[in-house]
């Protein structure tokens, strides 16, 4: 059966913001500056003020805010960084594109985050930095991370790849630590048409080394100082950026108010573990994402998927788990049956409650009610 509910639909964001995208896209085309033009610079201090912060670095996608980041904050050969299982290979992938090595620590099963109590016994006199990533739009527990960082030393990286706009005890997510990566995957709260990532940090040597690193290494342009990239923001995806920025806070207040709707809807179906959403923090719900318990979750995505909606399983296998990292010799029971159990449901920020009651009863055995067009 052709998909009738996606896990996400675009199409209302970008019919409401039509004329402004068109209006942003054509400005762009005509003033003929494609790289690093007027709105990369507008956007970079857009986003600063947003999240409160000094600098915010445009780059070419989250994964090479992660790289550059690691770099920047000093993370090569020989260091340890300390990070979660359950996440994006990406994560991962960035720590061992610098040279370092992840360290795996297992996660809190009620957030899908790194458990911090796990954390100061991984600490080794090669570690180096603490990678935390806010999975699904939900904080981690930063307070605790940041108390280790500054006993042993350590820089903060956060991954903040899923969590736009989201916050911990008050504090935009991104701007806890030393440094904070973000994604501008079309499919994340804040997304562009295409690859696009920032860094944020208030740290101003940080941000003078990702400055140099964007653009293979050099501050002035054709005197390298060091091996860098070929990172830069596109400029038509920074005038799309603009244009959307100012929805964030509504678009993710939508989210929640579709997760909250959930939550009442599922909390009588046997065998599903809800989101837990620590009162601390301010969960921007990118997935609105359940556990299936008792083995179940391939019959009830099977289900679902036979009536034409579509659900994501982030993520199957955890990162120590997968062939890349194999002889890891890691045991990380919870990040483990977290992998066997999520499943993330359809989610976007004006989601009918139709649609979600549909969900919810193809979820628990039912048939829809009437038929979605």
């Amino acid at each position: 059966m052709s998909v009738k509910i996606p896990i996400l639909d675009l199409k209302p964001e970008i019919e409401f913001l039509w004329d402004d995208l068109m209006s942003a896209i054509q400005g762009v085309l005509k003033s003929g500056q494609f790289i690093m033009g007027p709105n990369v610079k507008a956007f970079e201090e857009e986003v600063a003020a947003y999240l409160g912060v000094k600098h915010a670095i445009g780059v070419n996608s989250g994964t090479d805010a992660l790289v550059i980041g690691l770099r920047a904050a000093g993370i090569g050969p020989g260091d340890e960084v300390i990070t979660t299982p359950f996440t994006f290979f990406a994560t991962a992938e960035a720590v061992s594109l610098v040279g370092a090595t992840p360290v795996f620590v297992d996660i809190d099963p009620q957030t899908f985050n790194i458990d911090p109590n796990l954390i100061e016994t991984a600490i080794t006199p090669r570690t180096r930095a603490i990678l935390p990533v806010h999975l699904y739009g939900q904080a981690a527990d930063m307070d605790p991370i940041m108390e280790l960082a500054a006993k042993h030393n350590l820089k903060v990286i956060e991954d903040t790849a899923q969590a736009f706009g989201g916050e911990y005890k008050g504090k935009k997510l991104g701007t806890i630590g030393d440094v904070g990566c973000f994604s501008f995957f079309p499919s994340k709260n804040l997304g562009a048409f295409g690859d696009g990532g920032l860094i944020a940090t208030n740290d101003d040597q940080i941000a003078e080394t990702t400055r140099m690193l964007r653009v293979h290494g050099s501050k002035q342009k054709y005197y390298n100082e060091t091996i860098g990239y070929n990172s830069r923001l596109d400029e038509i995806q920074a005038a799309i950026l603009r244009v959307k920025l100012p929805h964030i806070d509504e678009w993710n207040e939508g989210r929640r108010r579709a997760a909250r709707r959930y939550n009442d809807l599922l909390k009588d179906v046997p065998s599903i573990f809800i989101p837990y959403e620590d009162p601390n923090t301010k969960h921007v719900y990118h997935q609105y994402t359940i556990r299936v318990l008792d083995g179940k979750r391939g019959v009830v995505q099977q289900r679902l998927a036979d009536q034409g909606i579509g659900t994501m399983v982030y993520y199957p296998v955890p990162v120590h788990k997968l062939p890349v990292y194999a002889g890891s010799n890691f045991s990380l029971p919870a990040a483990e049956n977290a992998a066997a159990e999520v499943l993330s449901l359809p989610i976007w920020p004006d989601i009918p409650h139709e649609i979600q009651v549909c969900v919810v009863q193809a979820l628990a055995g039912q048939a829809f009610r009437k038929p979605i067009t």
